[in-house]
């Protein structure tokens, strides 16, 4: 902006105030101004916001601090906590897996893979076929060998009718007696040549059999490895997996100190990622060692089949680690110092006194108090931190959080 500063004679000596530098001030002053009076609003809001959230946590401060400038007693709200029977739980993650994991390979003298007859996925029984190999010279094997088993039939025939025509010579004297033990052993030897031909033909006949690679038991085809063409023999591995009876289990990550309120037997909820539904199972086995390296030991859980129950998947279990019968207290009432935890109760007289306690498990509704409290005394619910012992209070009594039903516990 041009302004006129040209000092007129009428002027005279007047101090001349010139418009730029006088517009520049009044913008700073009511700029300055704004952002002082924005400041303390905002000041105002974040108090208000401040007592409305701990009014509730508060309460009991403020009457512990009021009555302190006065003679009366606080008003204190206390709680007759009771005993609650608290279902402990355990949260833990893990691997999926077959229950009874059964690899199936070749079990003969292997050769060339002439049919699969089944697929990853697919539920098998037991002894049934699940590939065979060929078997064309085993066929041919057991031809010739039951040509041999004839053979030896036919001598085992002429030497016992030899043997029955001499036995009706010896009385006649035509046949001494020596004849007739040699004719007997003839006999006994082709009838050993019989059996030692149907001995080798049954032998090949079960090598031939075991050209057929068989379902060890009923259960899943978890995997396939194996194609017709293939040639394979007693080293070539696995060539079929199997889950037997289609059961699963969750191999539960649990801490050493977890692991030890476990036993065998107790339920479990798995869900695998990726679905909602939880499968109920019980834990079966507990792993005898803990790993060096992250302090856990294995839960085993065992599962009934389900199709979102799959091998090599990530489940979560929630296991149930037993219940105890205890008093339990809102977080707010468990004060701790150097000492260890404590908690204040309210005498007959109203005077406050400290009570050490132990802390068990930590639940949705409070933490229970395994120690220390028989769960009819009055502990001070908020504002322990503002009152000492000895101190007089004006106790009010409020309702447990927790019920004397069931509690499920959140701990993990």
């Amino acid at each position: 902006m041009n302004y006129d500063t040209r000092i007129s004679a009428a002027q005279g000596d007047q101090p001349v105030v010139l418009a730029d530098d006088s517009y520049a001030e009044e913008a700073a002053v009511g700029s300055s101004r704004r952002v002082w009076i924005i400041a303390g609003i905002a000041l105002v809001a974040l108090i208000a916001l401040f007592f409305v959230m701990h009014r509730g946590d508060k309460a009991d401060a403020a009457a512990v601090a009021a009555a302190g400038k006065g003679s009366q007693a606080p008003t204190v709200t206390v709680i007759a906590p009771g005993r609650a029977t608290i279902a402990g739980t355990i949260t833990a993650t893990g691997t999926l897996a077959a229950r009874r994991d059964m690899p199936v390979g070749v079990a003969g003298e292997g050769g060339q893979v002439a049919r699969v007859l089944v697929e990853a996925g697919q539920w098998v029984r037991a002894g049934q076929v699940l590939a065979t190999i060929d078997r064309s010279v085993q066929v041919q094997q057991q031809s010739g060998q039951a040509a041999q088993i004839g053979v030896a039939q036919a001598d085992s025939r002429l030497a016992q009718a030899n043997l029955d025509r001499a036995q009706q010579l010896v009385a006649r004297g035509f046949i001494s007696k020596a004849d007739i033990d040699r004719l007997t052993a003839t006999r006994d030897s082709a009838n050993a040549r019989v059996r030692v031909a149907s001995a080798s033909l049954s032998e090949i006949q079960a090598r031939s059999r075991r050209l057929d690679i068989l379902a060890p038991a009923a259960g899943l085809v978890l995997e396939r490895r194996v194609e017709p063409g293939q040639v394979v023999s007693p080293g070539s591995g696995m060539l079929f997996r199997i889950a037997r009876g289609g059961e699963m289990e969750l191999l539960a990550q649990v801490g050493e100190t977890d692991l030890a309120a476990l036993a065998p037997g107790v339920s479990a909820q798995v869900v695998p990622v990726g679905s909602e539904t939880a499968h109920t199972g019980q834990v079966w086995q507990l792993s005898p060692v803990i790993d060096t390296l992250s302090r856990q030991g294995t839960a085993r859980i065992a599962l009934p089949y389900s199709a979102d129950l799959r091998p090599g998947g990530f489940a979560s279990a929630t296991i149930s680690s037993g219940t105890i019968v205890a008093p339990m207290l809102p977080e707010s009432a468990i004060l701790s110092d150097d000492k260890g935890s404590y908690v204040l109760i309210v005498g007959p007289d109203n005077k406050v006194a400290r009570r050490p306690v132990k802390t068990g498990l930590v639940t949705a509704n409070g933490i229970a108090i395994v120690d220390g409290l028989s769960g009819t005394e009055r502990v001070v619910l908020r504002a322990g931190g503002f009152l000492a012992p000895g101190d007089k209070i004006n106790p009010v009594l409020s309702k447990p959080a927790a019920s004397t039903g069931a509690s499920s516990a959140a701990a993990g």
